[in-house]
């Protein structure tokens, strides 16, 4: 559905994004990470075709967004970090002025407005001014009026800034069922956000790409790997360890006749990782004589990926995660 090629994009002498490329397939959701100044709104606007990129190619559904932008924008939906509403006009005017200027055709004007004001939960206050507003339903609004044309592509900036906890999970829960349907391109600070919505991740710093895919393909990519955790009984538990895993030299902690020790294990991809990793350690404690006693895993969180990819303070990223990056523990 989008396809980027070596983007860059310079406004003077500033070079916003260098030589990034990805794609996104259909019914998929991708989500921009990055420090402030990355370049994920510089590329959200060039796939909308607000700006043109300096350099490179971008297709949306097929269309070059430099080539024939007003049919890449017939495809895509973009919700800005500023939602522009008309504060004065009430939702169901705002909707049909945005069908209106979508060219929504005349015959399908009131189902396209029906639709989208179902879809975003906004039947309770069509008619009130936007100006009443609480700011979860004019991100709603906004949403509305981002997929009123019905586009198989949405772009959405930030969309959960400033909204409380329970707004939160209101828009939360509306993408992540319009990304059954659609390709979503989702920017956002909140490390949580993306791992509650996002199926792919795209990490941007400095204007390039510091890593894309699932969150456990780049944990696998990075050096280190899963912590492990075991209690260990046996004889010469050091030496026997080291024929487990060479290097790192293992961290070993004896508590009378038991042994606690920490291990680092490359993560394994895909859902028989766990227990490709653990059938490792059960086969090396059987051929080695040593008896587990316990056993967990301590897996690379995505805020320990983010951090480690763009050099951002570990306490700076905490906040902005919201606690979402406290690293998630297995027992087997």
């Amino acid at each position: 559905m989008i396809q980027v090629e070596n983007i860059t994009k310079r406004y003077g002498n500033v070079e916003a994004v260098t030589d990034v490329s990805f794609s996104v397939g259909q019914d998929q959701v991708l989500g921009f990470l990055g420090p402030n100044g990355a370049g994920k709104t510089t590329i959200m606007k060039i796939l909308t075709g607000y700006h043109f990129p300096s350099s490179g190619t971008a297709v949306v559904d097929g269309f070059s967004v430099t080539g024939d932008p007003v049919e890449a924008k017939k495809r895509t939906g973009y919700l800005p970090e500023g939602v522009p509403l008309y504060g004065d006009m009430t939702v169901d005017e705002y909707l049909s002025f945005i069908a209106a200027a979508r060219l929504v055709p005349p015959e399908k004007h009131r189902d396209a407005l029906e639709r989208s004001i179902a879809v975003c939960g906004l039947k309770n206050v069509r008619f009130r001014s936007i100006e009443t507003l609480s700011k979860g339903y004019k991100q709603r609004v906004g949403l509305a009026q981002a997929i009123i044309h019905d586009p198989p592509i949405l772009i959405l900036d930030e969309p959960t800034s400033g909204l409380d906890p329970n707004q939160i999970i209101e828009i939360r829960s509306l993408i992540k069922e319009l990304g059954k349907s659609k390709t979503v391109i989702l920017s956002t600070h909140i490390l949580q956000e993306v791992e509650a919505v996002c199926s792919r991740v795209l990490i941007l710093n400095e204007g390039r790409i510091a890593a894309q895919g699932t969150v456990e393909e780049i944990a696998g990519t990075l050096k280190g790997g899963d912590t492990w955790e075991l209690l260990l009984k046996g004889e010469e538990i050091e030496e026997k360890c080291k024929r487990l895993i060479p290097d790192p030299r293992p961290g070993i902690e004896q508590e009378g006749n038991l042994y606690r020790v920490h291990i680092i294990l490359p993560g394994t991809e895909g859902p028989e990782g766990n227990l490709a990793e653990g059938e490792r350690i059960f086969d090396w404690a059987v051929s080695e004589g040593v008896k587990i006693l316990g056993m967990s895993r301590r897996r690379l969180s995505l805020e320990d990926i983010f951090v480690k990819l763009t050099g951002e303070d570990r306490q700076g990223s905490a906040e902005e995660s919201s606690g979402s990056g406290t690293a998630r523990k297995e027992v087997l």
